[in-house]
This record gives C-alpha cells, sequence and structure tokens, in this order.
C-alpha cells in the first residue's frame, strides 16, 4: 500500500483502516522483521482445527497473545509467534463424510489413499477459513512459517516419537477398555467425552443362587441393580462387600446368570457398596469401567473378558457362545428392552414400588450419561486392543518441572488441578479408528506379531525379507501430534534447526483452561521427554468467554456471539480491547456489546484528539527521549507518559491484560484528552510562542508514546495515526517495529501536584455548577481569604488557563462580600464563590428542595421492596437486581441534592 501521510479524515472509519494495515505488514515481512542478533521471544498459537471458524473464544486467546508479541516486538526481541492448523482427525473426517454424502458419495466408495486424496483436496479449498479470519482480528503471526501438522517434517517428527516411546517402552499395545463411539467407530479420550443428565431407569433382577445354596435369611437369589440391563448378557461375576455379613456364606459360591444360564461366581471386593441398593453389584468387565478393574482384582486377565458388542454398538455372539440368537445383531437401546421384557417374563424382574404403592419395572433416575462431543451418541466402554502411551512414567518429570518452577502457571491456583489430574492420570490411549491422521508405524505379520519402525523398509528388515507385512490401518490421537507442537514446528528433529536452537523452550503458551489436560499437559511430557526442557517458561490460562446473563455460550442456547460480526460492527481495535480489558486472571468474560461499542467511542475519541492536534501543528516527534520542558502541564504530562509506561510493563509481565488495558485506557482517555489537550489550548492558541513551541513538541512526543503503548492492543488505529501524524517528517517505518517508550524522565512532584490542584478545581467548579443550574459556560468570581503565598502564586501563574477551563475570571485573596455563595473545598483551602445575581436563590432552593423530596419517596418505595422478603425470594433475579441498582441511583442522587442545598447555605 501507499502510505498516506495527508489530513486525518473526519471520520473514523475502521474497516478500511484495517483492511489496508494488516495487507501492508503482511507484504512487508513485518511480523518478523529481521533480527538475527536480538533475544528471542516466542509464542506458539494452540492450532485450531483446520475445519475450524473463528469464535469468540479464538478471538479472546489469540488477541491475548498477539498483545504479547506485538509488545515484545516493540521492546526489539526477536518475537516469532508460530501459527498453524491441526489436521483434527476425527472432526475432519467428518466434515468430508458429510460432504460426500452431500454429493450422493461415500467413504466406503474408496480405498484409504483415494479418500486421503479427497480430504486434502478438500483441505486446500476449505481448510483456511479460520486462519483468514485470524489476520481480520490483527495477529501478527508470522505466516510465511504457517504450520500444518500433517506437513511432511511434522508427520516425520510425530513418526519418530512414536518409535522412540516404544523402544523406550513407553507405548505398548494393551487390551482394555476404551470410550467407543458407535457413531464415528473410533476410541476416543476420556477428554472428549462430555457427560448429560439423562432421565432412565434403574431396573432390579433376581440372579439365582446355584448349587442349592440360601443367603441366611433362605432367599435363593441375589438382587443386582443397574441402569443398562442389557449388559447382563456379558455379566462374569457378581461383587459383595468382604464385610457384608449377609453374604459371607456365599462368598466364592455362583449364581446362574438368567437367559444365558452363565454359572458366575460371586466375588468379594469393597467396590460393591453395602449402604447401596442391595449390596451386590452384577459385573462386566467388558462393558464397564470399574466393572474392569474389579475383574482384573478377581482375576480375570482382560484377553478373557466377555465382549457382547460390535463396533456398530450391536448385540454380538460372546466368546462362550451363551447369548440367545434372538439377540444377536440387535441395537443395544432395543436389546435392552428385549431384555427387560424377558426378565420380567420368565419373573426375574423385581417390580419397583412408588411411593403411593404401585408397582414398576423400574425407578426412575437421573443418570449420569456420557457422549461423545463429536458424534453426538453415547459412548459404550468397549473391550479392544489399543496402543497406549505410559503417562504415569512421563507425568513424573512433568509434575517436577511446575513444582521445581521451571514452568510457572498463571493464575497459581490451576497448580493444585494440574497435580491432582497428572498424578492420577491413567493410561493414554492414542490409537483411533479413523483413516485421516498419521497412521501408525506398527507392521503385523501373518501371525499377529508386530514391528515398529520408522518405515516399511525399516518393519521388513526387522520381520525378514520374506515375511510378509501389513500396517496398522489405526491413526494416532490428534492430541498426540500437537503435544510436539512448541518443537516440532521449530525443526526439531533436525540436526539443523536454528529455529529450534534459537526459540527452544519457549517463553509463553496462553490457552484457555479447558484444554489444559487436552493439550498443555501433554506437551510439558512430551516436551520434556523428546528435549529434555519444559516447552516453555510460562503457562497463561484464561476463563471462557459466556454470554451475557453468564450462561456457557452454546448453538443449541442461540446465545452464541460471531466475533467477525462484532468486528464488522464496531471494528476490530474495539474487540480486542473488550477482551484484553475484561480478562482478570482466574475469572470468565461476560460477554457485553455495550463495552464493546464503548471501546469503539474510545478509539474515535483518540482518532478526534490526533485531528486536534494535527489541526493545531501538532506532529511527529523526532525523540525517544521526553522533550526539555519548562512549563507546568508540560512537565506534569510527561510524568504521566513514564508512570503510565512503568505500570503497563509491570501489568504485561505479570500477565495482568485488564490493568494493562485500563492503564492506557485512562492515560489517552483522563490526562490525555480529557485534560492535556484542554489545558493546553490557551497556549498553542496564546501569544506566546515559546510556551506554544514547547507545547507543541512535548505533545507531539506524548502522542507517539500514546500510539505505541496502545498498540499493541489496538493495532490499526495506531498504525494509521502514526502515518497520518508523521506528516512532511522523515519517519518512514512503520509503527509496528517502531520502539517501546524509554521517556528518561523522572515524574515532576511539583508539577505533578500543580495540574491535579487545578483539574480538582476544575472538576469542582463544574460539579456544583450543574448542581445549581448554573450554565457551564458562566464565568464567575471566587474569593479565597486563607491563600498563603504559594497558593497565590500558583493561582496567579495559573489565571488563564483557569479564565478558559474553570470559568473563573478573577479570583481575590480577600473574604467573600456577605451573601448567598457556594464553597468549593480544594486541599484545604474553601474559594467563596457569591450567587447574587447568579441565580435566583430562593426558585433554586424550592427547585432542589422539592427533587429531594421526590427522590427520598422513591428511594424510601425502593427500599421497602427490598426489605420485602417475599419480593426477594420469588421475584426474577433480574427484577430484584434492577431495584438494588435503582436504589443505588436514588440514594446518589439524595445526596447530591443534599450537598447541593448545602451549598446555598
Amino acid at each position: 500500500m501507499t502510505i498516506d501521510k495527508n489530513t486525518i479524515d473526519k471520520n473514523f472509519d475502521p474497516a478500511t483502516i484495517e483492511n489496508n494495515w494488516y495487507g501492508h505488514w503482511e507484504e512487508q515481512g513485518l511480523f518478523r522483521p529481521e533480527r538475527p542478533n536480538a533475544a528471542p521471544y516466542t509464542i506458539v498459537n494452540p492450532p485450531p482445527n483446520v475445519t475450524g471458524s473463528l469464535h469468540i473464544g479464538h478471538a479472546l486467546d489469540n488477541t491475548l497473545q498477539d498483545i504479547m508479541i506485538r509488545y515484545e516486538r516493540l521492546r526489539g526481541k526477536d518475537a516469532l509467534w508460530v501459527v498453524g492448523t491441526d489436521h483434527a482427525g476425527i472432526a475432519t473426517q467428518m466434515v468430508v463424510e458429510r460432504k460426500m454424502e452431500a454429493q450422493g458419495d461415500k467413504r466406503a466408495n474408496y480405498d484409504r489413499d483415494g479418500f486421503i486424496e479427497k480430504v486434502w483436496q478438500w483441505k486446500e479449498e476449505s481448510g483456511g477459513t479460520i486462519t483468514t479470519q485470524l489476520r481480520r482480528l490483527g495477529c501478527s503471526m508470522d505466516w510465511s512459517r504457517e504450520q500444518f501438522t500433517m506437513d511432511p517434517h511434522f508427520s516425520k517428527a510425530v513418526i519418530k516419537v512414536f518409535v522412540d516411546l516404544y523402544n523406550d517402552g513407553l507405548i505398548y499395545r494393551d487390551k482394555r477398555l476404551v470410550n467407543w463411539d458407535p457413531k464415528l467407530k473410533t476410541a476416543i479420550s476420556d477428554l472428549e467425552v462430555e457427560t448429560r443428565e439423562i432421565q432412565g431407569n434403574f431396573w432390579h433382577f433376581k440372579y439365582p443362587l446355584a448349587d442349592d445354596v440360601t443367603l441366611d435369611n433362605g432367599q435363593d437369589y441375589i438382587e443386582v441393580a443397574t441402569t443398562r440391563p442389557e449388559t447382563m448378557l456379558a455379566d462374569m461375576a457378581v461383587a459383595v462387600n468382604p464385610e457384608d455379613p449377609r453374604y459371607q456364606s456365599v462368598i466364592g459360591k455362583h449364581v446362574i446368570l438368567p437367559l444365558t444360564g452363565r454359572l458366575i461366581p460371586i466375588v468379594a471386593d469393597e467396590h460393591a457398596d453395602p449402604e447401596l441398593g442391595s449390596g451386590a453389584v452384577k459385573i462386566t468387565p467388558g462393558h464397564d469401567f470399574n466393572d474392569f478393574e474389579v475383574g482384573k482384582r478377581a482375576g480375570f486377565a482382560p484377553a478373557d473378558m466377555l465382549n457382547m458388542l460390535d463396533g456398530d454398538a450391536h448385540v454380538c455372539q460372546t466368546a462362550d457362545d451363551l447369548i440367545p440368537d434372538e439377540y444377536i445383531g440387535v441395537e443395544r437401546f432395543a436389546a435392552r428392552k428385549a431384555v427387560v421384557a424377558a426378565l420380567k417374563a420368565s419373573g426375574h424382574l423385581i417390580a419397583h414400588l412408588d411411593k403411593d404403592g404401585n408397582e414398576h419395572d423400574a425407578e426412575p433416575r437421573t443418570i449420569q450419561t456420557p457422549y461423545g462431543d463429536r458424534g453426538g451418541v453415547v459412548i459404550e466402554p468397549w473391550l479392544t486392543d489399543q496402543w497406549y502411551v505410559d503417562a504415569k512414567t512421563l507425568a513424573k518429570p512433568a509434575i517436577e518441572a511446575v513444582k521445581s518452577g521451571a514452568i510457572e502457571i498463571v493464575p497459581k491456583s490451576w497448580e493444585k488441578t494440574y497435580f491432582n489430574w497428572m498424578e492420577n492420570i491413567q493410561p493414554w490411549c492414542v490409537s483411533r479408528q479413523l483413516w485421516w491422521g498419521h497412521q501408525i508405524p506398527a507392521w503385523y505379520d501373518e501371525n499377529g506379531d508386530f514391528y515398529v519402525a520408522n518405515s516399511e523398509e525399516e518393519a521388513q528388515e526387522k520381520a525378514g525379507n520374506d515375511v510378509k507385512l501389513t500396517r496398522d490401518s489405526d491413526v494416532l490421537d490428534t492430541w498426540f501430534s500437537s503435544a510436539l507442537w512448541p518443537f516440532g514446528t521449530l525443526g526439531w528433529p533436525s540436526e539443523n534447526a536454528p529455529l529450534y536452537d534459537k526459540h527452544y523452550p519457549n517463553d509463553l503458551l496462553i490457552s484457555g483452561f479447558d484444554i489444559l489436560f487436552f493439550w498443555d499437559a501433554r506437551m510439558i511430557m512430551q516436551g520434556i521427554q523428546q528435549t529434555g526442557k519444559a516447552p516453555w517458561k510460562k503457562l497463561y490460562l484464561h476463563g471462557l468467554v459466556r454470554a451475557a446473563d453468564g450462561q456457557k455460550m452454546s448453538k443449541s442456547k442461540g446465545n452464541v456471539v460471531d466475533p467477525l460480526g462484532l468486528i464488522d460492527q464496531y471494528g476490530a481495535d474495539a474487540l480486542r480491547f473488550f477482551m484484553a480489558a475484561m480478562e482478570s486472571q482466574g475469572r470468565d468474560i461476560k460477554m457485553d456489546d455495550k463495552r464493546v461499542e464503548g471501546y469503539r467511542n474510545f478509539a474515535t475519541k483518540l482518532w478526534n484528539a490526533a485531528r486536534f492536534a494535527q489541526s493545531n501543528g501538532i506532529g511527529a516527534s523526532d525523540t525517544l527521549s521526553a522533550p526539555a520542558a519548562n512549563l507546568a502541564v508540560n512537565r506534569w504530562i510527561i510524568g504521566e507518559v513514564t508512570q503510565c509506561q512503568q505500570v503497563l510493563d509491570k501489568a504485561l509481565a505479570d500477565l495482568r491484560f485488564d490493568a494493562a488495558a485500563n492503564a492506557i485506557y485512562h492515560f489517552v482517555w483522563d490526562n490525555f484528552c480529557d485534560w492535556y489537550l484542554e489545558l493546553t489550548k490557551p497556549l498553542l492558541q496564546g501569544e506566546d510562542i515559546s510556551a506554544a513551541d514547547e507545547t507543541r513538541m512535548v505533545a507531539g512526543w506524548v502522542l507517539d508514546q500514546i500510539l505505541v503503548m496502545l498498540h499493541p492492543f489496538m493495532p490499526f488505529i495506531t498504525e494509521e495515526l502514526w502515518h497520518k501524524l508523521a506528516g512532511d517528517s522523515p519517519r518512514n517505518y512503520d509503527l509496528i517495529i517502531a520502539k517501546w517508550p524509554a521517556p528518561n524522565a523522572k515524574i515532576d512532584d511539583a508539577a505533578k501536584a500543580e495540574v491535579e490542584w487545578l483539574i480538582k478545581l476544575t472538576t469542582e467548579m463544574r460539579g456544583a455548577k450543574a448542581e445549581l443550574g448554573i450554565a457551564p459556560g458562566a464565568k464567575l468570581t471566587a474569593y479565597i481569604a486563607d491563600a498563603d503565598a504559594a497558593l497565590q502564586g500558583r493561582i496567579t501563574g495559573q489565571l488563564p488557563t483557569l479564565d478558559r477551563v474553570s470559568r473563573l475570571e478573577a479570583i481575590h485573596f480577600t473574604a467573600a462580600p456577605d451573601g448567598p455563595s457556594m464553597q468549593i473545598p480544594v486541599d484545604g483551602v474553601t474559594f467563596v464563590v457569591p450567587l447574587d445575581g447568579v441565580i435566583d436563590i430562593a426558585a433554586e432552593k424550592a427547585r432542589l428542595s422539592k427533587a429531594l423530596e421526590a427522590v427520598e419517596k422513591e428511594t424510601g418505595a425502593l427500599q421497602g421492596r427490598l426489605n420485602n422478603a417475599n419480593f426477594v425470594e420469588r421475584a426474577k433475579p433480574e427484577a430484584v437486581e434492577k431495584a438494588r441498582s435503582d436504589l443505588a441511583e436514588k440514594a446518589a442522587e439524595a445526596e447530591s441534592l443534599k450537598t447541593a442545598l448545602a451549598r446555598l447555605g
């Protein structure tokens, strides 16, 4: 683009500015300028799914990262923000299969290679949506090095890690229960299972005792209960507590399983709680995670555990061939109904009595039910052969890294959660029954023996050239590959990887707390295992962005907010600033369009301030250090710049984004726009040329510092104004690569005290006028009887300014004449302003008294409503909250009216 240094337009148009500058930055390579000798600063983005589009969580996450990367770039570092996307195995395969179905096609029409070719084709055509959207947000990522988890160099790293972990005994194949998604026909992680509360049933059944055995009470059966009756077809035991006196005599005996006739043992296990139900629990080790552990303790090897479901969750025959034929091939929930009906018909169903004594087949229950977050169907625990990582071993150094301080988790409150999860971590199932992804590097011979290797040639060499090998058809869990992101993206494991040498470990990772275990913990484990170093020095966990009422956003609730819509309406700068200002460590963010609109107004205020400056001959500065200044107002604003920069540095070092945003906001809006520009108008437009020149120099320097300090938060408007204010100056570099402020100036306490006194006096005068209904522009006279020499000197020096901003045309150092007046106390001295001839005192008292009476009446009514327990308990929460808000507003109004009356004496 051609950089325009002409007059700042009257209207602020974010859309045009954003489109122009982002393309310029990217084309010029300014997201990673050449700084070979600079200190590194590195962030890797949580790679969004290649199927994804920008949601409000992405907007928060990437805004925070961009603030840090722009800040460190301005501080002169070799700032690298690694960008890329994740191949998202399950999600991508689902998207492509849906697209094929819409076109009358299906995956079954292709072999593996043919289908994968379809996926790559989709990726090239439609897989870049979110990267385009990240650009709209202003993310200054190094797009020249954009990564993809299926890129050849990254795939090579993934295979190496798998083989190395296998050779080190940290990856193994085992038969265990997994979370099986019958819709997607693959195992999924515990972390990809969401629990929903479902209205279901609790059935009670009789399991007859074998061998003519009875309980001590003469009962010839054991009562068991279940929410999944169909699984009884694969029961292998009944567990009772070893301390339960009711079952002491039958431990080691057997029951005859109804429908199948299977003889199953009664085992003692503490999993059975004597206080719950009958105290006896049916054990189906092949279809329940708790039962699996009980089964192992009872001596059942996983290979011998019975499986009664196929990959579609239809009933299949067990190894002992005892399931009746009528159930084979029946869908799991249909089988549930059939089993219940058969047990009822055979007399094995125990009826449930409700509170009125009526009989029902089952007891209604609210059941915590696992669903797959992608497939959306009920998950089945399923016994299969899968590949596992020994996560417990990998977790030990990862735990130590946080305990030792090698990794700092911010906020620290998340450490307890991290330790709890890592110390109780289970084996990590890393195989998925998909086609899209990194295919597991294991080859099987005809006997079922396998060979893990980096290539088929290497596997063949291990097996022998005359042995026929078939590659494992499974792919790796997506989180396995993304765990290598901090180093795999930097050239590891190549011996010649200068980026890895310089930028690993990374400096910071920013992620939502919801992927602490999905991704963050796995990166720590893999980073330490593969490189010997923790992947980053700091881990910042931010909260969720919630709907305005605090609810979690979801499509089903219809409360999802589109960040692109907010950008269209208010501009990317406004949305970014909202995200930063609301990001308070350890708290979620409530979406608030009005706040976003407010930050758009903030941008407009800065725009108008820059226009005013330009129209008064204020332009770019040519100095990094603060210019020399004699006038108190200029010395004051230089000190305020210094203080703001110090607060920003401290806040960003502590990752207090809210504190940083609020500091620059108040400095720009209050100190610079509202006060400095107003206080300096008499100087800029006066006859004292030296004062005007000094003020223009200082104002230009301050504006430059504002643009630099605000740039990480609002990159577009700041870059635009940076160039517009350059005018004819020789400054020909972009703000994105400017230098962070270094005022080299101390805070001038005397100037600060003088200007803050002036601001306080003006604020009090304006407030008093408003209270008494005096026109803002009315000029008044003040009297001070007790001003010392220092105050008299200050007032004399500031008379032109007081006349302009406080509308005090004269100040006398004598007692005020008798008569009605208003008193303005400032720093222990009272300014007395006569009111004779200014307002009608009697009428004003009457007006204020009447207004106070009305407000007090409303206050009493609101207080009475809130004191009414029925209202507080029964009214809608928003109605109660509004009443409280109205009460606070009316109470403040009453105090203001009382103050105004007091001023009139």
